[in-house]
């Protein structure tokens, strides 16, 4: 492992796509999505991503030229056609349309298509809370979860994510997928030839694997059982249905350079909260924190990532020695 510093591997993460066949204005928000994930200790969303990230928009695959096209089709109703290309410039290009009108609305509902991986879900809620609004997220990906009794993966892992603000504090980030396990870890782990837990995937036979290759060949299990598989059927609805987009078992893979473009979809909704909760909310947000933490042994969830993230920014981040040479390799030196 080699230890970077946050500044370093952004700018090496932006020669590489560069190099790509990718844009400088996008190279930029990719690059710096890509290390953030990394600065939070979320490794399977960061520059781990970067070589299979490259080599789509080498193929074409991922369009690293498209320009996002935006719409506001009803009062509160952002469209945004993300052209096959990266998902973090269409995402921002509609969220930032959203912050300009939903103090007039109180509520916007923002549907990004024709897209692809959308990073930490986290951070893009996050970034709504810290401009005084809460906002929940919902984004599809290719196949991974089973409908419930069944045997082929049909749902994606289908993540969801809700932040909100708090008073002179970091915003209260809630970001979780519908498997057991996210895939992007469960990748890391056939990446590394690491183990995976016994109880969070299913081989192509549908048996219990702790075999982290034969888990992606297979089915991820869902959270809740029968109860989480109804929350990913709810997610494939508001992603793919709503923004015209690919279903989890029509979208081609994240994790390849080959074959056509994924075409999954985000769909966002902010909230204004003093429309809705009046000059309250922010004071009665805190007798809810306060009541999780009086108790022994509780924290608030995203706590973690904000310790790994002030280490991160102080100290740098850990990268593989194999993973560093093929990124200096790629940018060119």
């Amino acid at each position: 492992m080699a230890l970077q510093s946050l500044v370093d591997l952004r700018d090496l993460a932006l020669k590489v796509l560069v190099a790509s066949e990718t844009s400088p204005e996008n190279a930029e928000m990719v690059a710096s999505a890509l290390v953030r994930a990394d600065a939070d200790n979320i490794p399977s969303h960061g520059v781990a991503r970067l070589p299979t990230y490259a080599d789509q928009a080498t193929s074409g695959k991922t369009d690293g030229f498209a320009t996002p096209e935006i719409s506001q089709v009803a009062s509160a109703v952002i469209r945004v056609d993300a052209k096959n290309g990266f998902a973090y410039p269409a995402i921002a290009l509609g969220l930032a349309r959203a912050v300009d009108i939903v103090t007039e609305t109180g509520v916007v509902a923002v549907a990004v298509g024709n897209s692809s991986h959308g990073g930490v879900l986290g951070h893009h809620v996050e970034d709504m809370a810290d401009r005084g609004l809460a906002a929940l997220g919902f984004v599809n990906t290719p196949a991974a979860i089973s409908p419930w009794g069944g045997n082929r993966p049909l749902y994606g892992t289908d993540p969801i994510a809700f932040a909100c603000p708090r008073r002179d504090l970091s915003p209260l980030v809630i970001d979780l997928s519908l498997t057991k396990v996210a895939r992007g870890k469960i990748k890391l782990a056939a990446d590394r030839g690491e183990p995976i837990a016994g109880d969070v995937a299913t081989d192509a036979d549908g048996k219990l694997t702790t075999d982290a290759a034969q888990a992606m060949a297979g089915s991820l299990l869902p959270i809740g059982d029968a109860k989480g598989a109804a929350l990913a059927l709810m997610v494939e609805i508001l992603t793919a249905t709503m923004t015209g987009s690919n279903y989890g078992f029509e979208a081609s893979s994240f994790f390849s350079a080959d074959g056509p473009p994924p075409n999954t979809g985000q769909f966002f909704i902010l909230f204004n909260p003093e429309s809705l909760g009046g000059e309250g909310f922010a004071g009665r947000i805190e007798v809810l924190m306060a009541a999780i933490l009086n108790q022994p042994g509780t924290r608030l969830p995203g706590d973690r990532r904000l310790e790994n993230r002030r280490k991160a920014e102080k100290d740098g981040v850990d990268i593989p020695d194999a993973l560093l040479a093929d990124l200096k390799a790629r940018a060119g030196g």
